[in-house]
């Protein structure tokens, strides 16, 4: 029995690259490129953050990420970067987003987020897709000060609820994160929204899908 559905943020239920696809006309003809820069070095600083055991919280190293995206493109505007940054606190959720969450929480399973990003960012992020009566909480790794893909960090869950790995089904787009999950022995969906070709093959899901829906049908 599943008694806690707990999700990755971004990537998962929150679409990354929403913010400069609003902005995509300011940002220049290669947008979809600062966009890409942005997540990569995002997610890089964030691990190599963790290992020096020098923390940042999840919204400094955005704010670098996107200085090093926009330095990176030539075409790039710098000056949208303050309109970049003000839509990463209001990232569109996936469509499927609010109905699955809706469906889970029906169950009577705790419904939870567990992310890098800082606590006002989850909140905000959550508020703004209009989510709040939906997800029960938003565990940050503020908390801790180290990132994803420590075991501390899932083991947070299993701290807060008071329960076994084995009760936990948590989905995720990146598959490295399956991977983290997977170890500490969470049931495990990864959420494939890019077609992207497995990895980590000795850490693999229970499942594999393209979007959200597959956890309600």
């Amino acid at each position: 029995m599943t008694k806690a559905y707990v999700f990755d943020a971004y990537g998962t239920l929150f679409d990354v690259h929403s913010a400069v696809r609003k902005f995509a006309d300011a940002v220049g003809p290669d947008a979809d490129m600062v966009s890409d820069i942005w997540r990569q070095k995002q997610l890089e600083y964030s691990w190599t953050r963790t290992l020096m055991n020098r923390y940042l919280d999840f919204w400094q190293l955005t704010e670098q990420a996107l200085d090093f995206a926009l330095a990176k493109v030539p075409s790039a505007n710098k000056d949208a970067k303050k309109d970049l940054l003000e839509a990463y606190w209001n990232l569109e959720c996936f469509p499927e987003v609010p109905s699955v969450l809706a469906k889970l929480k029906d169950t009577g399973a705790k419904v939870a987020i567990l992310s890098n990003g800082s606590s006002g960012m989850l909140d905000a992020a959550v508020s703004s897709a209009n989510l709040t009566d939906l997800v029960d909480d938003a565990i940050s790794v503020d908390r801790l000060g180290r990132f994803k893909a420590v075991p501390e960090v899932y083991q947070m869950v299993l701290d807060d609820y008071q329960i076994s790995a084995g009760d936990v089904s948590f989905q995720s787009s990146n598959r490295w994160d399956i991977a983290a999950a997977n170890a500490v022995g969470f049931k495990t969906v990864w959420c494939n929204r890019g077609n992207q070709p497995d990895e980590y093959t000795d850490l693999s899901p229970d499942r594999t899908v393209s979007d959200l829906k597959a956890l309600i049908e």
